[in-house]
């Protein structure tokens, strides 16, 4: 843990404790030696029956003995449903005439169904905005006055096809409001870029989160819409489909390592089973512009999880296809920015990134340049004392061999 009381996001004077960089060196030493894992992956628009687009992303990643799927979608509200199979000749099944009805139910299979090893869902529902013009209180909750929420499910999205990238393996859902009489969206979007690995590795932008072959990463951006007040907090609801009746566990791990999120000591996960069959996990922080640095950085402060019997949510199809008429839901919420400080009304620009896999989430290894700062800082004394000891030795030496003329 830090030693100090500033919050775990943040950009601040922060340092680690003695023992968490004893036992967090020890921890990850084993990672770093368990090597490469890769994964044959490939990225599909499933077309639709109608023949118009109805953004149906299928993301399949092969392994040796395992295949993972991903299925994105803007059908509703934008989705993804994460299945992992023990077989790689495991297939996805789409009746798009069950899909598109009002019981989706049985719409999307995996085959051979005996084959699921683990399945989940995360939904993001909803877009909040508050007004914090008059806060003064950063952890307040809400963050201000909240204004009506805009329904995702109630968004027009491009074409997938058209940002289908097989390169980078990603692709990207862009869309706006379908009714805004304020136009708010007249020259601005919300845009998720879904992105798969084969392999492990760091983005070039921050947070620049660890993934491997078995994550997929999500980054939502709101780019040019007009907040509707001076200081506009964003933020969104996420849902998810609990493994039982109780909601995931939410946790936060901290690192030492800072230098691919300088200052950011800490990563927030939300696991389901234990030990986690699956996770999300994301840095608590988003950026104001599109090249993320410590000016642009921002707070993200996430709500306790909470099942959602209480209020209804906007429905995914292709949640409801897979999974049935299961109404287990938890939600949270995540807030971008505070009163004060840099916001999304700087340059009306937001992102937030996120890791989706199956298995342990990533553990950060210690980095070269930590390793070689800790090399030197330990190293040094040794050395000295090295020294030292050859020096009197010498001494020593040099005294036993004097002999008197005498």
């Amino acid at each position: 843990m830090c030693d100090c009381g500033e919050p775990r996001w943040g950009w601040g004077h922060c340092a680690p404790s003695p023992m968490l960089l004893l036992s967090l060196l020890l921890s990850a030493a084993p990672f770093g030696l368990l090597g490469e894992k890769t994964r044959q992956v490939s990225l599909e628009v499933i077309p639709s029956w109608l023949g118009s687009p109805q953004n149906l992303l299928h993301i399949r990643a092969v392994g040796t003995n395992s295949t993972l799927h991903y299925v994105w979608s803007s059908l509703g509200p934008p989705a993804v449903v994460l299945m992992a199979t023990n077989t790689p000749h495991s297939t996805l099944s789409v009746n798009w005439s069950l899909l598109l009805s009002p019981e989706p139910d049985g719409g999307l299979m995996v085959l051979p169904k005996d084959s699921i090893q683990f399945s989940s869902a995360v939904v993001f529902t909803r877009l909040l905005e508050f007004d914090s013009t008059n806060m003064s209180d950063v952890a307040a909750k809400p963050p201000g006055k909240p204004y009506l929420p805009y329904s995702l499910a109630d968004f027009s999205w491009n074409n997938i096809s058209d940002s289908l990238d097989p390169t980078t393996l990603s692709a990207t859902f862009r869309g706006h409001p379908i009714h805004d009489p304020s136009r708010a969206f007249a020259n601005g979007s919300l845009a998720f870029r879904v992105q798969a690995f084969s392999r492990t590795s760091r983005p070039t932008q921050p947070p620049r989160l660890l993934h491997t072959a078995d994550t997929c990463q999500l980054e939502v951006a709101l780019v040019g819409a007009s907040p509707r007040g001076n200081h506009s907090l964003f933020g969104l609801e996420v849902a998810t489909l609990g493994q039982g009746p109780d909601c995931p566990s939410m946790q936060k791990q901290h690192s030492i390592d800072d230098e691919y999120a300088p200052a950011v000591f800490q990563l927030d996960q939300l696991l389901w089973g234990s030990p986690p069959s699956g996770f999300v996990q994301w840095r608590p922080v988003a950026f104001s512009q599109k090249q993320g640095s410590r000016e642009s950085a921002l707070p993200c402060q996430a709500s306790l999880l909470h099942p959602t019997l209480a209020y209804p949510l906007p429905q995914s199809p292709i949640v409801r296809a897979f999974f049935g008429s299961q109404n287990n839901f938890c939600a949270f919420n995540l807030t971008f920015g505070a009163s004060t400080g840099p916001g999304y009304w700087d340059q009306h620009y937001l992102s937030w990134s996120m890791l989706l896999g199956v298995g342990p989430p990533p553990v950060d290894a210690l980095s070269p340049l930590v390793l070689g700062i800790m090399a030197v800082a330990l190293g040094a004394p040794g050395l000295m004392l090295l020294g030292g000891g050859l020096v009197l030795l010498l001494r020593h030496k040099q005294h036993s061999e004097y002999s008197s003329i005498n």
